[in-house]
């Protein structure tokens, strides 16, 4: 069985009928577990309703995406709470400068608040991050203490910052469809980085590996990013696969 750790299956690019065909379609592909990444509280109840469709296959975490940060997080992070009791991880959280305009301040200080979260839940942290190297390894130095553990999701960083986030906490990487693309550098990167510490991802329905880039992507499609790490690890899809659920079940409790 494959475990994808990162999906938005209530994401409104899909209908109820639709999200359920690609759930089925996962299911009969291998992939018996999917993890539901939480973005804020308009979407959450949408993504709670999929869920009870479908219990014991999908499963959901609980936190405040970075890019929905604004004046009011703190009151957002409170209507979180009432989740996290029956969530598998505290997500998708962290920082995202990319967007101009940015309340980077506001996203640190809902990040470290997340990470206490977290802390006292004895959850794990599935962390978002684009373009906030820097301000991401500062907070995560400042909360040390807090012995986190988690994943970095949609992870294409270098193997030197793979190395110095592990010196502030246990943090695994969720490999999807971007290591499938031509001339990814990430690619490389898996080669070094011990299976041990990847969890498979699609993050659909965005993302989608080769050869449906540009598609809408599915959880059904991890095999593909699995065979692609094998390829690059030398080894077979089925040490791939046992591996990676192995360490996605321990993570995440699943």
């Amino acid at each position: 069985m494959f475990i994808d750790t990162h999906t938005h299956y209530y994401d409104e690019i899909w209908s109820p009928a639709e999200a359920d065909e690609a759930i089925a379609r996962a299911v009969a592909a291998g992939v018996g577990k999917m993890i539901q990444a939480d973005v804020d509280s308009l979407e959450r109840p949408r993504m709670w309703e999929v869920a009870k469709r479908h219990e014991g296959v999908l499963f959901q975490m609980a936190g405040l995406y970075p890019g929905s940060v604004k004046k009011d997080w703190e009151e957002e992070v409170e209507k979180m709470l009432p989740f996290v009791p029956e969530a598998v991880a505290i997500g998708e959280i962290g920082l995202d400068y990319h967007e101009e305009g940015a309340m980077r301040k506001e996203q640190q200080e809902a990040l470290k608040v997340q990470f206490e979260i977290a802390s006292g839940a004895g959850l794990p942290v599935n962390i978002h991050l684009r373009d906030a190297t820097e301000d991401f390894l500062k907070v995560l130095s400042e909360c040390r203490h807090l012995g986190l553990r988690g994943n970095l999701h949609c992870f294409g960083g270098s193997w030197e910052f793979f190395t110095r986030v592990n010196t502030f906490g246990d943090f695994s990487v969720g490999i999807g469809g971007v290591v499938t693309f031509k001339n990814a550098s990430l690619a490389e990167t898996v080669r070094k980085i011990p299976l041990e510490k990847i969890v498979l991802e699609t993050d659909c329905p965005y993302l989608a590996p080769v050869p449906y880039r540009g598609k809408r992507n599915e959880s059904a499609y991890i095999p593909l990013i699995a065979e692609k790490i094998a390829l690059q690890k030398g080894i077979d899809i089925e040490e791939v696969e046992a591996v990676t659920t192995a360490n996605a079940q321990k993570l995440f409790g699943i």
